[in-house]
């Protein structure tokens, strides 16, 4: 298990088996879903699936990570970056369990991960995309320094573009 970056409040980590079951949980709420076009898994053998077929880590040396709270080990969800090789892009992007919404982990954990990303990784931009309706999403990346590029097409509904480079 290797770790990847830790903040005041939070470690985050790569994916192991033994989190299948949190992660079940994670995309069992319909709220957490609402945005990302996501299905609910329908097991928990579905969650073990996606991490044991994860690539991200080995194929780019990158990936979503799991974010603990430092204090009790308590899982509160994932964030990290995903190297998108059709478009030759890598980007930002968290998702947490709602009784952890508006405590500030997704911007704590987004600013350690783009931090790791630049100076780390090397990467010299970072994206992101969410659904115009999901000004929650939005005010985060606002709040790690993301810039609007631009209104787009996501998951067929309008959404925005936010960048940000490294400098």
């Amino acid at each position: 298990m290797k770790i990847i970056a830790e903040t005041e409040r939070l470690i985050l980590r790569e994916w192991i088996l033994e989190d299948a079951a949190d992660l079940f949980q994670l995309n069992s709420n319909p709220n957490v879903l609402k945005f990302t076009g996501d299905k609910p898994f329908k097991n928990i053998q579905e969650a073990e699936e996606l991490i044991s077929n994860y690539e991200q880590y080995s194929k780019y040396g990158l990936g979503r990570w799991i974010v603990h709270r430092k204090i009790d080990s308590q899982f509160l969800g994932w964030c990290g970056l995903r190297f998108q090789e059709d478009l030759n892009q890598t980007d930002i992007g968290f998702r947490f369990l709602e009784e952890y919404w508006n405590m500030g982990f997704a911007t704590e954990s987004a600013i350690a991960i783009i931090k790791y990303g630049f100076r780390d990784l090397g990467i010299k931009q970072i994206v992101a995309r969410c659904k115009k309706e999901n000004t929650s999403s939005a005010k985060v990346l606002q709040k790690i320094g993301m810039n609007l590029f631009s209104e787009i097409e996501f998951d067929g509904e309008l959404g925005l573009k936010f960048i940000l480079n490294h400098e």
